[in-house]
C-alpha cells in the first residue's frame, strides 16, 4: 500500500473516530429491524420496567431499616420483605422473557441482513470481483455481520435501559438526600474525562481489527485454494513467514483493543471505590450526628453500587457499539456498491429469439488507464452459424465472450442481439440466450442433478438424462453410487476433471440455449472422449449459433467462419481453408506450428 493511501485511510479513521455513534448507520441497520418494531417497544417497556425494578429494592431497605427495624415492627418487616421478594422474582421474570424476545428479534434482523449481503453480491459486476479478495467479501457476509449480533439483539434497547436505570438511581437519591447525592456524585468529572479518553481511541483500534480480520482471512482463504501450487513449488516456509507477519498484525490490532480496556475497566473500579468511601466517610459523620438515617445510610450504600454497575455496562456496550458500527461501515460498503451494468429504465424483450449477434466498432479497457484489450472489432455471427474465434494468449478471446455476456460493458461501439442493443436488455433475458461452457468448470457441493438443472425445477429427469447421453455423459453417471443422484464435494474434486466437464456439457445442454459459447471446453478430456464428445458436439451446435473459443485448430475446421486475433485486433476472417490460402496470414503460421509440434509428438 502506498503512503497516500495509507494516510487516507488513517485520516478516514480518524474522522470516524471523532463520532462515537454514527447515527446514519444506526438508522440504516434500524431498516433491518423494521417488521420487528412493535416487539422493540414491547422490549423497551420491559427494560425500562427493570430500570426502574432494581433501584426500588434499596428504597425498600431504607423503609425497612428506619420504619420497621428500628421501631422492632415484626409484623411489617415481614410484609417489606414479602414485597421485597415479589419485586425480586417479577425482576427475574421480565429479564427471562426480555432476554428472549431481544435475542429473537436480533437474530431475524441477522437473518434479513445476510440475505441482502448475499443477494448484493450476486447481483454486482464481474469487475467488482476482480478487485476484491473473496477472502473479504467471505468477511463481510459472515464475521463482520455476526459482529453486529449484540448490537441488533440487545444493543440500542439496553444502552436506553442502562441510561433510564442511572436516572432513577438519581432520582431516588436525591428524594431521599440531596447532600449525600452531591458527594457521591462528586467523581462524575473524572469518570466523564476517563470516558472520552476511552472511546476517541477505541473506535480508531475497532476499524483496524476489522482490516486485520479480513487481511487474514483473504490471505487463508487464497492459499488453502492455491494449496498444491504452494507445495509443488516447496513455498511452505516463505508463506508461512507471510503469514506470521498478518496474523502478528492482526493480534496487535486486537492487543490494542485490550490495552484501552485494561486501562478503563479498572479506573472505572476504582471511581466507584471512590464514590463508595466518601459516602461511607460523610454519610457515616451525617448518621452519627443524627441528620441522615442509618436506612438512607445503608440505601446509599447499595446506590452507589448500582449507579456505576450500568456505567460499566454503558462501557461494555460501547465496546459491542464500536465493533458493530466498524462491521456496518464495511457491510453497508458492499450494499452501497453500484452496479456498474446498470438495467434499462425501459427494457426491451425480444419478439423471437434467432441469435443473430453483431459487434459494430467494439472497442474495450479493463481499468481506465490501461492499454485497450479489444480495438474496434466488427464482425456477425448470423443465425446457426458456428464461429471459431483463435489467436494467441491475451488477444482478446475471452474478452469478446465477457462482452457478449454483458459481464462488462463496451466502452465504445455496441453488440446486438437480434437487432437489440444488449445494453437495452435486462441481463437476466440477455443471458438467458446463452449456453457457456469454460475450460475451468465450476460444479458445487451437491447432487449431479443440481448442479446440472442448478435447482430449475421446471426441467426434468428426462431432460437431464437426455441431454446426458447426448455429450456421452450418462455412461459415467450411472456407474456413479446414486446416479444423478450421487453427491459430490466441493468444487466437485470427487470427479475427475474430464467428468466435470462433461457435466457442464450437460448444464449447458440442458437449458436448450439459443446460442452456445464454448471456451477451450474440451480441453479437459482425453483423448476417446473428446471423439465422443465432439460428435455430441455436432449435434448440440446443429440449428443454433455457435461461437468456439479454441487453441486446437483442428477441432475448428468445420467452423463456417473463423476469427483470428491479435493483439486485440481481428486481423483475419475466414473459413479453414480460405485461411490457409493465405501465405503470410496469422492463421496459418498457428497451423503449421501446431501441426509440426504434433509431428514431433508422433514422431
Amino acid at each position: 500500500m502506498t503512503s497516500t493511501a495509507s494516510d487516507k485511510r488513517s485520516d478516514k479513521k480518524q474522522n470516524a473516530a471523532g463520532k462515537a455513534v454514527d447515527t446514519h448507520l444506526i438508522r440504516r441497520l434500524y431498516f433491518f429491524l423494521a417488521p420487528y418494531k412493535w416487539f422493540i417497544f414491547l422490549a423497551l417497556f420491559l427494560t425500562l420496567g427493570v430500570a426502574f425494578l432494581g433501584p426500588l429494592r434499596p428504597y425498600l431497605t431504607q423503609i425497612a431499616v428506619d420504619d420497621y427495624i428500628a421501631e422492632g415492627d415484626v409484623v411489617g418487616l415481614g410484609k417489606i420483605m414479602l414485597l421485597f421478594l415479589g419485586i425480586l422474582l417479577l425482576e427475574t421474570v421480565i429479564m427471562i422473557v426480555n432476554t428472549y424476545l431481544m435475542r429473537w428479534i436480533g437474530q431475524g434482523a441477522l437473518y434479513r441482513l445476510r440475505e441482502a449481503v448475499f443477494t448484493k453480491i450476486q447481483s454486482l459486476h464481474v469487475q467488482f470481483f476482480d478487485k476484491n479478495p473473496i477472502g473479504r467479501l467471505i468477511t463481510r457476509s459472515t464475521s463482520d455481520i455476526e459482529a453486529l449480533s449484540d448490537l441488533l439483539s440487545s444493543g440500542v434497547v439496553n444502552i436506553i435501559g442502562d441510561m433510564f436505570r442511572i436516572i432513577f438511581i438519581m432520582g431516588f437519591m436525591f428524594s431521599m438526600s440531596w447532600e449525600l447525592s452531591l458527594v457521591s456524585l462528586s467523581v462524575l468529572p473524572v469518570l466523564v474525562y476517563a470516558t472520552f479518553w476511552f472511546k476517541a481511541r477505541v473506535r480508531v483500534a475497532f476499524l483496524n481489527v476489522r482490516d486485520q480480520i479480513a487481511r487474514l482471512h483473504s490471505f487463508i482463504q487464497e492459499h488453502i485454494s492455491g494449496m498444491s501450487i504452494v507445495q509443488l513449488f516447496g513455498r511452505e516456509k516463505k508463506e508461512a513467514e507471510k503469514f506470521k507477519k498478518i496474523n502478528e498484525d492482526h493480534t496487535n490490532a486486537h492487543i490494542k483493543t485490550i490495552f484501552y480496556f485494561a486501562i478503563f475497566w479498572p479506573a472505572v473500579e476504582v471511581i466507584a471505590s471512590l464514590a463508595m468511601a466518601l459516602v461511607i466517610w460523610y454519610g457515616g459523620a451525617q448518621a452519627l450526628a443524627g441528620q441522615v438515617t442509618f436506612g438512607i445510610l445503608l440505601a446509599f450504600i447499595q446506590y452507589v453500587r448500582q449507579f456505576f454497575v450500568p456505567i460499566r455496562d454503558l462501557s461494555e456496550k460501547f465496546n459491542t457499539l464500536q465493533s458493530a458500527l466498524a462491521s456496518s461501515e464495511r457491510i453497508f460498503g458492499v450494499l452501497d456498491t453500484t452496479d456498474e451494468i446498470p438495467v434499462p429504465d425501459e427494457p426491451i424483450e425480444p419478439a423471437h429469439r434467432k441469435g443473430h449477434v453483431r459487434f459494430e466498432n467494439v472497442s474495450f479497457r479493463y481499468n481506465a488507464g490501461e492499454q485497450e484489450v479489444l480495438r474496434e472489432a466488427t464482425f456477425e455471427v448470423k443465425p446457426g452459424e458456428i464461429v471459431a474465434i483463435v489467436g494467441a494468449t491475451g488477444a482478446g478471446k475471452t474478452t469478446i465472450i465477457n462482452l457478449l455476456l454483458r459481464f462488462y460493458d463496451v466502452k465504445s461501439g455496441r453488440i446486438t442481439i437480434d437487432g437489440i442493443d444488449i445494453r437495452h436488455m435486462k441481463p437476466s433475458t440477455l443471458r438467458a440466450y446463452f449456453g457457456l461452457v469454460l475450460q475451468d468448470n465450476l460444479l458445487f457441493a451437491g447432487t449431479i442433478m443440481d448442479n446440472i438443472t442448478l435447482g430449475k425445477d421446471e426441467i426434468s429427469r428426462e431432460q437431464v438424462q437426455y441431454a446426458a447421453e447426448m455429450v456421452q455423459a450418462d455412461r459415467f453417471i450411472k456407474k456413479l453410487p446414486g446416479g444423478y443422484m450421487h453427491r459430490i464435494t466441493e468444487r466437485g474434486t470427487s470427479l475427475s476433471m474430464g467428468q466435470r466437464q462433461l457435466i457442464c456439457f450437460v448444464r449447458a445442454l440442458v437449458y436448450d440455449p439459443t446460442i452456445l459459447i464454448l471456451d477451450e471446453a474440451t480441453s479437459n478430456v482425453d483423448s476417446e472422449t473428446e471423439y465422443l464428445v465432439s460428435i455430441a458436439l455436432d449435434t448440440m451446435m446443429m440449428g443454433r449459433t455457435s461461437v468456439v473459443i479454441a487453441h486446437r485448430l483442428s477441432t475448428i475446421q468445420h467452423a463456417d467462419k473463423i476469427i483470428v486475433m491479435h493483439k486485440g485486433r481481428i486481423r483475419e476472417i475466414g473459413t479453414h481453408q480460405e485461411l490457409l490460402t493465405q501465405k503470410d496470414g496469422i492463421y496459418r503460421r498457428l497451423y503449421e506450428l501446431q501441426y509440426r509440434d504434433q509431428a514431433k509428438t508422433a514422431g
